[in-house]
């Protein structure tokens, strides 16, 4: 019979899922003291591991840094050899190994109690070498490895990045990091520009922005919907201040109901009440509104209700928002 794939992947996913849930009965006033020791830290997070606990680490010193808590990773082979001379007794090291055994980390922690710096470690052993040396250890034991051998890192990985995942977000919340503050360090590709990006960025404004008075004839309406060409209008009374739009999917309605257009007023038949943004806001949050809102097209208005630009989806498909 064929190999069954799925039945292990599925045991495989099974197991890591209840090492991770059985962490949670595990946070408790050493996490709590953990979290305060790092958000008091004056210089950097350092964090370093070896072996497969490296490859944590390297991910949980990006995430940290990411989120407001400065962190670089240090490989401990090479603190050995100059490397140390990174870490101040400004920072805090974050020590990742399973065994708590790992020779090269235990090689290191001398010096970096003589520099004064904080050691925060993360072992699957409380009872281990670097657990005990440390002043604070965050216990991640798994019952065993999803490996059916039991010795592949694979559970207590996961356990890892998990709990890393959890010091982060507990000191991003605490931090009162923002939307804003995640952009400044994601300013590159797709994210960045969710982020980052404001109405003002993609609207069409000034000359653009087609605009008509209320007593202005439908029949010109449409005139000035074709110079525009954003397949909408928008409606202003004497006093510059929206009161209504015209998209093409009103004109299809207009003309389904008989309407002549060249003399009906664009009162009559303009839509009331559109959607409307305030400048400044997240080109994101211009996304989420029309979802909820289920239209294709905002206006953004000043905080006098006067419209100073229009976008629809297709502007944010172009900036990448969508």
């Amino acid at each position: 019979m064929p190999y069954n794939f799925i039945a292990t992947a599925r045991r495989v996913l099974d197991e890591e899922a209840q090492a991770v849930a059985a962490l949670s009965a595990r946070v408790d006033k050493d996490f709590e003291n953990a979290c305060e020791r790092l958000l008091a830290c004056t210089g950097r997070i350092i964090v370093t591991g070896m072996g497969k606990s490296g490859h944590i680490g390297t991910k949980l010193a990006a995430t940290l840094a990411s989120t407001g808590s400065p962190s670089f990773f240090v490989h401990p082979g090479e603190a050995s050899h100059g490397d140390l001379g990174m870490i101040t007794s400004e920072d805090v090291v974050l020590a990742l190994s399973n065994s708590g055994e790992t020779q090269e980390i235990l090689t290191i922690i001398p010096v970096i109690k003589r520099k004064g710096s904080g050691l925060i470690s993360m072992t699957g052993r409380p009872e281990s070498s670097l657990a005990q040396l440390s002043d604070v250890h965050l216990n991640v034991a798994v019952k065993e490895e999803a490996c059916p051998h039991n010795l592949a890192p694979t559970s207590s990985t996961t356990a890892a990045l998990a709990m890393g995942d959890a010091l982060a977000i507990a000191l991003l919340e605490a931090r009162g990091f923002t939307p804003e503050d995640f952009a400044l360090s994601h300013p590159g590709g797709s994210l960045g520009r969710r982020l980052l990006l404001k109405v003002d960025d993609v609207m069409h404004g000034e000359e653009q922005l087609p605009v008509v008075s209320a007593s202005t004839p439908l029949s010109d309406a449409l005139l000035e919907m074709t110079r525009k060409g954003l397949g909408m209008t928008t409606v202003v009374d004497e006093d510059g201040k929206l009161i209504g739009i015209f998209t093409d999917g009103d004109l299809r309605r207009t003309l389904e109901k008989g309407v002549d257009v060249r003399v009906v007023g664009i009162r009559d038949v303009m839509s009331p009440r559109p959607v409307t943004i305030q400048p400044g806001r997240l080109a994101a949050e211009a996304l989420q509104l029309m979802e909820t809102r289920k239209v294709n097209g905002l206006i953004i208005c000043d905080d006098q209700q006067r419209p100073i630009g229009a976008l629809n989806t297709q502007d944010l498909l172009r900036a990448g928002v969508m």
